[in-house]
């Protein structure tokens, strides 16, 4: 009696066979274009680029959105006014009885409320020229770029009540020189909260 035989394969057309292998190589195809797709072959510069754009555009509109401050101190106590108006974004130069301050960076120091005379150069107070021609430059190099940030030629006045008037005018003579024609006083209103006062 004979053993078991082996079962034998059958036997496939040559269509057939041809058929199941390119089915082999098509799904071989896929698999390699997956794995292909989920590697970063080069940056798209591009898109970038426009993610870029749109932060510098974002930065700049919060740079120009943003309030003026005022630092409520023993050295500077404002005039109090009835005013409604609210401050703007604007160049903020700070004249106390000891210094003057543009932003919040000291660029004059006063002697006895007044400028000491080697920082004047007839009415303009040099250090305080200077650092407005600085500010100035970056305003206008905003709105250059952006069309929403005009530059306004505007200035706002942080002074003490107690300053001197000439010391006023000084100040207010250098920044005319630096293109800022535009005058704005930062008072209190009733509250203790900062309002301006422009003057033209």
């Amino acid at each position: 009696m004979a053993g078991p035989q082996a079962p034998v394969a059958p036997q496939l057309d040559p269509e057939t066979l041809q058929r199941m292998m390119f089915r082999k190589a098509m799904a071989r195809k896929k698999r390699i274009e997956r794995d292909n797709a989920s590697q970063i072959r080069e940056l798209n510069i591009v898109a970038m680029m426009d993610m870029m754009t749109i932060i510098l555009v974002f930065l700049l509109k919060s740079y120009t959105a943003s309030a003026i401050s005022m630092t409520q101190s023993e050295d500077i106590k404002p005039p109090v006014s009835s005013t409604r108006a609210t401050p703007r974004d604007t160049v903020a130069v700070t004249i106390t009885p000891k210094d003057i301050l543009v932003g919040d960076r000291v660029v004059v120091a006063l002697e006895n409320g007044q400028v000491p005379a080697s920082a004047l150069n007839g009415r303009i107070v040099i250090p305080l020229d200077q650092a407005l021609h600085k500010e100035v430059a970056k305003l206008k190099y905003i709105a250059d770029r952006n069309p929403a940030a005009p530059f306004s030629k505007e200035l706002s006045v942080i002074g003490d009540r107690r300053i001197p008037y000439d010391l006023l005018l000084t100040v207010l003579y250098t920044a005319g020189q630096n293109e800022l024609e535009n005058y704005r006083f930062v008072v209190l209103q009733r509250g203790d909260t900062p309002a301006a006062d422009a003057v033209n």
